[in-house]
């Protein structure tokens, strides 16, 4: 009974953990005093029963992406968008009107539906990259011979200096990021209309040709 009760407070707790600047999973955030040993099997049965994703931040962007994970920082999201819509009680007027009081939040929605996305498209789990008080990218995926960083835009604004710092830093050849801009392929970024994030495999295919 009490895993019960600690699995609910997990899931009950999701919505405020990505509505942080600072989308990291904090176990202080499901429950005042709660410490990571008490809830970590409660954590890991979301996990395993397949109704949140746990990305995991990458301490460096080389094969094999699990080689070089930090377990003691990651993210969950849940495994279907609409399923956080309802958690955080959103009506779905919010997102036809764009009120300005869903603004923050409407990033957090955009992230998780681009990832359940690259789930399915993806033999290995995203991963996240973050250079401490300098830059963060939203996801990295592992393809082919590849690592991808993914910046997740949920408007018309793409500037990001978290993707430009990576690229200095890395110079992958290809990376990608994800906004209500059109389809467009310009010096190794490409930029993929949210709609169209279930053929992201493909597009990155024929971006790497």
């Amino acid at each position: 009974m009490k895993d019960v009760a600690k699995i609910g407070y997990i899931w009950d707790s999701i919505p405020s953990q990505l509505a942080r600047e600072n989308k990291k999973f904090l176990y202080q955030a499901v429950k005042t005093g709660a410490r990571a040993r008490d809830y970590e099997d409660a954590l890991l049965w979301l996990i395993q029963a397949g109704l949140v994703y746990k990305v995991n931040r990458s301490n460096k962007p080389n094969l094999p992406l699990m080689a070089y994970d930090d377990l003691s920082a990651f993210k969950i999201y849940l495994l279907d968008v609409g399923l956080l819509r309802r958690l955080a009680q959103l009506d779905p007027n919010v997102f036809i009107e764009g009120n300005r009081l869903f603004v923050e939040f409407k990033g957090a929605l955009t992230e998780n539906y681009i990832l359940q996305s690259l789930v399915k498209q993806f033999e290995v789990m995203p991963r996240y990259w973050a250079s401490e008080g300098k830059a963060e990218v939203n996801f990295l995926i592992q393809h082919e011979d590849q690592i991808i960083p993914i910046e997740v835009k949920s408007d018309e604004n793409i500037r990001s200096k978290s993707l430009t710092y990576y690229h200095q830093t890395y110079q992958p050849p290809v990376r990608v990021r994800y906004s209500l801009k059109n389809l467009d392929w310009n010096t190794g970024l490409l930029n993929i209309p949210l709609f169209l994030a279930d053929q992201s495999k493909e597009l990155i295919r024929l971006a790497k040709m």
